[in-house]
């Protein structure tokens, strides 16, 4: 696997974790809850999804030949991208504080 490639899964990895590791919309803009809810952080992860996978086209393109895909990779990523959320999923939901 190329460097462009390990990079991908790299900010795949960062960009799946992002809408549970802080109470701000895309880490950026602050919003009036206390919390946000698992809507906003559903749309969160959906928008990462697309932006990972917009800079995996991206060189991919750069690298050479970019190559159509059918639903089935789309749906094996997003797989991917939630399975590689649990992390955050796991920290905000399921660690008890105090």
């Amino acid at each position: 696997m190329s460097a462009a490639g390990w990079f991908i899964v790299l900010l795949a990895l960062v960009g799946a974790n992002l809408p549970f590791a802080n109470q701000r919309i895309f880490a950026v803009a602050p919003i009036k809850a206390t919390k946000k809810s698992a809507w906003i952080r559903i749309a969160e992860l959906i928008v990462l999804y697309f932006v990972v996978g917009a800079l995996g086209f991206m060189l991919e393109a750069r690298a050479g030949n970019r190559f159509e895909q059918g639903w089935q990779f789309y749906a094996v990523t997003f797989s991917l991208f939630l399975v590689l959320a649990f992390p955050g999923f796991a920290y905000q939901y399921l660690v008890k504080r105090r």
